[in-house]
């Protein structure tokens, strides 16, 4: 055991060991490409939801196009007790689309920001990575 004075156990703590507190000498290469790996996966999920949500914002506007088109075939006052419920799904349904792909964004970004600090870090894997 390394007395009290000694230091060199400290020096080497310091350099397996960045400020955030992850350990540098002992992640090996195929670990940090499976990290990114997974981060890549992430975000090809949060792309899937992005696509979502942009398809279930184009159901109401695709139906309000529809009624639009076929509007000389009824008149709005003889039907307006279904108008009414139709109008609140559509908003239900943008608000739902809106909230996917916003949620998607973010996600996006967070899973760049991790992309972008894993390269910082980890030089010797920068360049497989995109």
């Amino acid at each position: 055991m390394a007395s009290e004075g000694d230091a060199t156990p400290a020096s080497v703590d310091a350099r397996r060991h960045d400020p955030g507190g992850d350990d540098l000498d002992a992640c090996p290469q195929p670990v940090i490409i499976n990290e990114v790996q997974l981060i890549l996966a992430e975000k090809r999920t949060s792309l899937a939801t992005m696509r979502t949500g942009i398809a279930v914002c184009a159901i109401p506007l695709s139906l309000t196009g529809l009624l639009i088109a076929t509007s000389r075939y009824y008149e709005i006052l003889n039907v307006l007790t279904l108008f009414v419920p139709f109008g609140l799904l559509n908003a239900a349904l943008l608000c739902l689309g809106a909230y996917l792909i916003v949620r998607s964004m973010r996600r996006l970004v967070r899973e760049d920001r991790m992309i972008r600090e894993i390269k910082r870090k980890h030089s010797a894997v920068a360049e497989f990575i995109d």
